[in-house]
């Protein structure tokens, strides 16, 4: 079993990174959990670790998700566990964010070419994998960053935007500074965001917890509400955009993220607000052919009712939901603008062989 202990943070801390102390290399995780009352590290030793820490959601977001699961198969390779075994175990921790099933694979495919040159070989191999996909995560973040800013100021021209999210897409769950809201630090950074209003994302808030601790970080001028108060922004015309991030992109476009998205989408809709995801080509997966074939993470119920039911209270607390694509205003990504919201124009965009 591995090792889990606290360290405590320091002034800027990356949601994730690899070290190799003397006793062995290890993989060093922000616990999400526990911000922002405290900044403190997990070190995982072990793949069981790793596994505990996604499923707890201390390590969480599609982006971040595929660059642990590559990670943690070159843990397994570097202190001489069952890779497949590993690698089986990370994938199946989370079922609904594609990134995590993506990143093992990469490195489980780069172990095994490398294996006939030796264990050694095939260790050195794996890491260097997973720190290249760590690095095209974080290049796909300024690329999307960019992309959303400019779709931004073509849909709502004249700046000074207000914009609503949902749950937390920042430097939390990237290589970079993140999907949804490195777009809003673009635009906050260029001087045109009047406001960022932060769902509370219910039930473990991680929009209350995290989106506005990483908007505080930043600067950005922003607000906390509750789920059930976006409708009331909408209705006073204090929306100008919607932009969230994604856990799986279905093939036709079907988008599925944290639970209370589709609400918003629809909210949107009626009031003619855009509605924008923002999410790497990775997090599109061609082979779930649409939204009914997602399949949606059940949370514990406890999630639920320890905030306050009766002994013995049952709770629905599925993770995700799923926003049909006509409801999809566009798809940023790090290689372009998908608008409208077609099969087609996904696999152009992001199929194989698509730069």
């Amino acid at each position: 079993m591995g090792d889990q202990f606290l360290i405590p943070a320091a002034d800027v801390i990356p949601a994730l990174r690899w070290e190799e102390p003397p006793e062995g290399p290890v993989l060093v995780l922000l616990d999400q959990t526990r911000l922002p009352a405290e900044e403190v590290e997990l070190v995982c030793t072990d793949v069981q670790a790793l596994v505990r820490a996604i499923r707890d959601l201390a390590v969480r977001g599609a982006p971040l998700l595929g660059i642990a699961g590559a990670y943690g198969v070159a843990l397994a390779a570097a202190r001489g566990y069952d890779v497949d075994e590993a690698a089986d175990l990370l994938a199946g921790a989370r079922p609904t964010a594609v990134n995590l099933a993506y990143g093992v694979r990469r490195a489980v495919d780069v172990y095994r070419a490398a294996l006939p040159g030796g264990l050694d070989a095939a260790a050195a191999a794996v890491l260097a994998e997973a720190r290249a996909v760590h690095a095209e995560d974080a290049a796909a973040s300024a690329s999307m960053a960019r992309r959303g800013a400019e779709l931004l100021a073509e849909l709502a021209p004249g700046g000074g935007y207000r914009i609503l999210t949902h749950c937390n897409t920042g430097a939390l769950v990237s290589g970079g500074e993140g999907t949804a809201l490195a777009v809003v630090l673009a635009v906050h950074r260029s001087g045109e965001l009047r406001r960022l209003w932060v769902d509370e994302t219910r039930p473990l808030l991680q929009g209350a917890r995290l989106t506005a601790y990483e908007a505080a970080r930043t600067g950005m001028p922003y607000t906390v509400l509750t789920d059930n108060a976006a409708g009331s922004l909408f209705t006073a015309g204090e929306v100008d955009a919607v932009l969230i991030g994604a856990d799986r992109i279905a093939a036709d476009g079907s988008t599925a993220n944290k639970i209370g998205s589709y609400p918003l989408a629809v909210l949107a809709r009626y009031h003619n607000v855009p509605f924008i995801v923002v999410a790497p080509c990775t997090t599109v997966d061609l082979a779930t052919p649409d939204g009914a074939a997602i399949e949606v993470e059940q949370r514990p119920g406890h999630e639920v009712t320890d905030l306050g039911s009766p002994l013995g209270a049952q709770a629905y607390n599925p993770a995700f939901d799923v926003t049909p694509p006509e409801l999809i205003t566009a798809i940023v990504t790090e290689r372009g603008v998908v608008s409208p919201v077609t099969a087609d124009a996904l696999r152009v965009m992001c199929g194989p062989g698509a730069e």
